[in-house]
């Protein structure tokens, strides 16, 4: 099998670049190891940034997402009993978040790329990256019971944290840098009108808290937790008893209970892996980076790196000049980073560590009145939480 770019990966990443490539007249095939039932349902981010919608709706996948997807002007921070909303528009010149899931993006890109794109496999598990430094890079691979091999004039490596295509680069190339926190999230999925009708993020001493939503009848809510926690060790009502201490304010705001339908418990680590890029291949999404969930930038990330890929593909072959592939890493790096000094401000700011002094909870305490009390720190806020330019 043969193809111009072979894409190992059909998460988020994987599907809205095969589209991007399919619109702009470049052929992929689209290796993923699971079944498609698990792809649509694997539960992930949720919060779209101004850019993504807006790649989203260019490539004709947006039309579901405008209809069910709900616009967020603002986000709400809490503390000691106090509540301050940014308002998101006012401060970038009126761009704002789009809450719509992971699951719901990729059930989206599926369809166009099963109905209008080209080979999209499940079920077919990527082996290796082979001669990546070559002109002539190769992906082995196991479908259907049967081996075989996707030659390509690219590689893009969607594969996640685990997969197999950053292990194609050579160890002696690769640098790696990373934090593992000492807490994580227990998310659940309650079957519950969201209680409010932005995100609100919550500082409290006994640790930090977030109020999402997936649909206005559907809540997501996170409670920080020791790393390590068993997610069934929480009782239901243990649950919402905790998320009403730590969302409490010195209004009438209440906290609406109903049935809880999913637990879990998400690590929080900060990786990122350089070069993003050896050869032909290139690194994409979580196989490159990862971020806390806390600043909302893991889907969009990998959305900035299939777009920056996907453009300077198509300069190539409009110019003959590899120059913007040649800068991959250089532009999705500085993006990165940048994300990922953000993901890891907001953690710090609204979780409190195992341990922590009073000296740190008044820091804490300190720079949320300063985002509420200043128009520039504000600013930064939302500039950041709205996305970072794809440019």
């Amino acid at each position: 099998m043969r193809t111009t770019v072979g894409i190992v990966g059909a998460g988020p990443a994987g599907l809205l670049l095969a589209r991007l490539l399919h619109t702009a007249g470049i052929d992929s095939v689209v290796l993923e190891s699971r079944d498609r039932a698990h792809v649509e349902q694997r539960q992930r981010a949720g919060i779209l940034e101004q850019g993504t919608v807006d790649v989203l709706r260019a490539a004709g996948a947006g039309a579901r997402m405008d209809r069910e997807g709900l616009r967020h002007d603002g986000i709400e921070l809490r503390w000691a009993g106090r509540r301050h909303r940014v308002d998101l528009p006012a401060l970038t010149g009126g761009r704002s978040v789009t809450v719509y899931a992971q699951t719901e993006v990729c059930k989206d890109l599926i369809a166009l790329q099963l109905e209008e794109g080209g080979p999209l496999l499940f079920g077919a598990e990527a082996l290796a990256v082979e001669d990546a430094g070559t002109a002539r890079p190769r992906i082995p691979f196991r479908h259907q019971g049967r081996a075989d091999v996707l030659e390509c004039d690219y590689v893009v490596g969607c594969d996640g944290f685990w997969g197999v295509s950053r292990k194609a680069v050579p160890a002696a190339l690769s640098r790696t840098f990373e934090r593992t926190y000492p807490f994580g999230w227990l998310g659940v999925l309650a079957d519950v009108a969201p209680s409010h009708d932005e995100l609100v993020y919550a500082r409290h001493d006994r640790g930090f808290a977030l109020l999402s939503m997936r649909s206005p009848s559907v809540s997501r809510l996170y409670l920080q937790v020791l790393a390590g926690t068993d997610a069934e060790s929480w009782g239901d009502d243990e649950i919402w008893a905790e998320l009403e201490r730590r969302f409490a304010t010195d209004d009438d705001w209440t906290l609406e209970r109903g049935p809880i339908t999913q637990k879990s418990v998400t690590p929080m680590r900060s990786f990122v892996h350089e070069p993003m890029r050896h050869g032909r291949l290139f690194l994409a999404g979580d196989a490159a980076h990862i971020v806390p969930p806390t600043g909302a930038k893991g889907l969009n990330l990998a959305v900035g790196d299939v777009v920056t890929f996907a453009r300077a593909l198509v300069h190539r072959r409009e110019t003959g000049s590899a120059d913007l592939l040649d800068a991959y890493a250089r532009t999705c790096l500085g993006r990165v980073w940048q994300a990922e000094r953000f993901s890891h401000d907001m953690t710090a700011l609204l979780h409190r560590a195992p341990g922590a002094t009073p000296f740190e909870d008044r820091l804490q305490l300190a720079r949320l009145e300063r985002i509420a009390s200043s128009r520039a720190a504000e600013t930064d806020l939302a500039e950041a939480y709205t996305g970072f330019p794809l440019d």
